[in-house]
């Protein structure tokens, strides 16, 4: 199909589609003009603290919305002090060391499955180029890699075993016992 042909029926189509939405305008202003001329509608807040700025205000209500704010408040805090209850059978998560030797790094940082493949910084403190974090992973079967000064490092030398990961090496690690 010629490119003059198609232009056209692109304009027709358009045309068509304005022609169509054309009844839907008719009277559009009249009714953007009636609810213009409409008092706002207020919020619940706004009606609030209307109510309890007026002069005619009645501090029995005032009062009784206080107290009822507080009760409120004292029952979530009771709710939260409690603790969430503990599923059966899942066991708690177990810090996990990272580490990794890269003398003369600058930046090393772990990502994986754990952290939704999102980079966790690890740090050198003593200075000595061996890179460590400790995370807090629950049992299970975990992929992960380093980036060493945002070079992908796939294959770590501690880790059990790798696997190619479109395209990439990643390094896995299990966690628990039973794995």
């Amino acid at each position: 199909m010629p490119l003059d042909e198609v232009d056209r029926l692109i304009r027709e189509a358009v045309v068509g589609a304005v022609e169509e939405g054309r009844p839907r305008l008719d009277g559009l202003e009249k009714k953007v003009l009636a609810q213009l001329a409409l008092p706002p509608k207020l919020r619940l807040r706004e009606r609030l603290v209307g109510a309890l700025a007026a002069p005619k205000a009645r501090w029995g209500w005032a009062a009784a919305a206080a107290v009822a704010l507080l009760l409120l408040g004292f029952a979530l805090g009771r709710l939260s002090d409690k603790q969430p209850p503990r599923v059966a059978g899942l066991p708690p998560a177990a810090p996990n060391l990272f580490t990794l030797a890269a003398p003369g790094a600058r930046t090393v940082a772990v990502l994986g499955d754990f952290s939704a493949w999102q980079p966790i910084q690890l740090s050198d403190p003593d200075g000595d180029g061996v890179w460590v974090v400790t995370l807090a992973l629950p049992p299970g079967r975990y992929e992960y890699a380093y980036l060493v000064d945002g070079r992908w490092l796939g294959q770590d030398p501690l880790a059990a075993e790798y696997v190619r990961t479109f395209g990439e090496y990643v390094s896995v690690r299990y966690v628990g016992e039973d794995l």
